[in-house]
């Protein structure tokens, strides 16, 4: 973690000296110093501890005293210095692809390009090409470079990314040489949403896997080049890092990369403790300065006496803690679901027909689904009115006679209205297997009134899940305003479950809220809110969120088989 951590600053003081116009000699020691840092295969804050920092490559002595003050201060006072005194939007530029600090200084000298603002108006204002070593053509890649550079400012979510995962990984594992490849990252961590992609691979080709990555069909600009790293960009804005690494350190190099960083950080303080120091090529015993390599990170959680921890629990909220003693719960997996309670059918808003749902689901293994279709309040989305309701029951029903093996519930997605009563009554509630309730219109009434909406909702006997609990769509919309312990404290009292939402887009609950709901004692659903046969197959990114938030099989209601879910819902 320091090694990547002190290469970084010190690049980034090589760059402010290089902005400022300072000797050329200075720039390439800091650069000089930071690879040889970057690179090297054992902890530096523990050669700094030894006194062998000048013992590195490109270490002198000055740098060497510089890195000494960061790592007993946690602070470089001559980089706080220099970032105080380049102009604030001067040091963005260098984000854009494509812009190093000699054409930036040369931007501000001639131009007065203090900021991204400044130089995208210069380049659209033609004013760059005329500029020593410019030209048309490099005036018209920066106003692309920038245009790439605000886009990649916000993360994507995970249907995004996972597509171009698959697609990098299914396209490399065609080359020759390939040994292992997986994602690292936010994205093996099931992150809702994810920023730059990082893939790690071994191969003993590894030339040759780095020159299929950089020219696969989808590379719109490559980043760098190197002999085991390589930095793409496809789809416009998705940045992609290739790392090859030894087949030996594979296990470490992957545990490092997964992070989070926090994890990592709480780990590497673990080893410590057991006379190891961590880093990502290795474990090293510290009696002794022997390397320990591992393929595999099962072994290296092994060798610090704690159970495998999965990627999804790395964030530093007591997973380590729990994995020492050996009570990490046995995480909800995908095969677990036994169908789904809340999609919707051509009868509202949906795509496709009632059979084509159930038959698309019972392909997925299911045993059963609730077609949950809109109320009336819903007029958008085509909500049925009760007369509608009672042919939909009856057309399920009839449906139920053909099939075998599987079983359509009569569902209904019952609004709750501002008011904070139910857009159905009881009487016709009753007649559904599975009622989910949920808040669509009113969204920014205050935080007492929407709390109070779904507690009511929540109390009302006929009301078994309440759906996208928060409301919010991510990227989009906000959640609303809602004192979420009281909604789920209330939950807990009347055994009403409540909705994780796989639609990649909400998400909700959150990882968080599904936590604490688990905690509090509340039941949670997995459901894929489908409005077509397609969109069953989001259940995963659902399932994701729930291995997140350390949920098990018990805790989730469509793990249950037809018989068992027909008990709960009784209840």
């Amino acid at each position: 973690m320091k090694n990547k951590e002190i290469a970084k600053v010190l690049y980034d003081m090589g760059e402010l000296l290089e902005l400022k116009g300072e000797n050329r000699f200075k720039i390439i020691a800091y650069g000089k110093a930071a690879r040889a840092i970057e690179s090297l295969k054992e902890d530096f804050e523990q050669v700094c501890k030894e006194k062998r920092l000048e013992s590195v490559p490109g270490v002198g002595k000055a740098i060497a005293q510089k890195v000494e003050e960061y790592l007993r201060t946690g602070k470089l006072q001559v980089y706080e210095d220099l970032v105080a005194q380049t102009p604030q939007g001067l040091a963005e530029l260098l984000n854009v692809s494509g812009l190093g600090p000699k054409t930036i200084s040369l931007l501000h000298e001639k131009l007065n390009v203090n900021n991204m603002e400044d130089l995208e108006k210069a380049a659209r204002e033609h004013r760059i090409r005329r500029l020593p070593r410019m030209g048309p053509t490099s005036e018209k890649n920066i106003v692309k470079s920038i245009e790439r550079y605000k886009k990649r400012s916000t993360r994507i979510s995970l249907d995004v990314a996972e597509p171009v995962v698959e697609e990098i990984v299914g396209y490399l594992q065609g080359i020759e040489g390939l040994e292992h490849i997986t994602p690292a990252g936010s994205y093996r961590r099931g992150k809702e949403t994810v920023g730059d992609i990082d893939i790690l691979a071994t191969s003993t080709r590894p030339g040759d896997v780095i020159s299929a990555f950089v020219r696969m069909p989808m590379v719109e600009e490559v980043l760098g080049k190197g002999p085991t790293k390589a930095s793409i960009i496809v789809k416009e804005t998705i940045q992609v890092d290739l790392r090859i690494v030894e087949h030996r350190s594979y296990g470490t190099v992957l545990q490092y990369f997964t992070g989070s960083k926090d994890h990592n950080v709480k780990l590497r303080q673990i080893a410590l403790g057991q006379g190891y120091s961590l880093s990502e090529y290795s474990l090293k015993r510290i009696r002794d300065g022997v390397d320990l390599f591992f393929d595999r990170e099962e072994d290296i959680y092994k060798t610090l006496r704690m159970q495998y921890i999965p990627p999804e629990m790395r964030e530093d909220t007591g997973e380590i803690e729990a994995a020492m003693e050996g009570r990490l719960p046995n995480l909800i997996e995908l095969s677990d679901i036994k169908g789904d309670l809340h999609v919707h059918s051509s009868w509202s808003d949906g795509r496709d027909s009632i059979e084509e749902m159930a038959r698309a689901a019972r392909k997925l293994g299911y045993e059963y689904i609730a077609l949950s279709d809109h109320s009336p309040a819903i007029g958008i989305a085509g909500g049925l009115t009760p007369e509608q309701l009672d042919k939909k029951i009856e057309a399920i029903s009839a449906l139920n006679d053909e099939l075998k093996g599987f079983t359509v519930l009569v569902g209904a997605e019952v609004d709750i209205r501002a008011d904070g009563e139910l857009d159905y009554p009881d009487d016709l509630l009753a007649k559904c297997d599975v009622v989910v309730a949920s808040v669509h219109m009113a969204q920014q009434q205050k935080e007492r009134t929407i709390t109070g909406r779904l507690i009511t909702a929540i109390e009302n006997k006929n009301v078994d899940i309440i759906a996208h609990p928060t409301g919010r769509i991510i990227g989009q919309r906000d959640p609303y305003e809602v004192d979420m312990h009281s909604v789920l404290a209330a939950a807990a009292r009347a055994g009403t479950a409540m909705e994780i939402n796989a639609y990649p887009t909400r998400l909700d609950l959150n990882d968080v809220w599904s936590r604490t709901a688990k905690d509090m004692g509340v039941r949670l659903a997995i459901n894929t809110d489908a409005h077509q046969a397609g969109q069953l197959k989001v259940m995963r990114y659902g399932i994701r969120v729930a291995r997140r938030a350390w949920l098990e099989k018990k805790d989730v209601l469509n793990t249950f088989g037809l018989r068992e879910l027909r008990a709960a819902l009784e209840k």
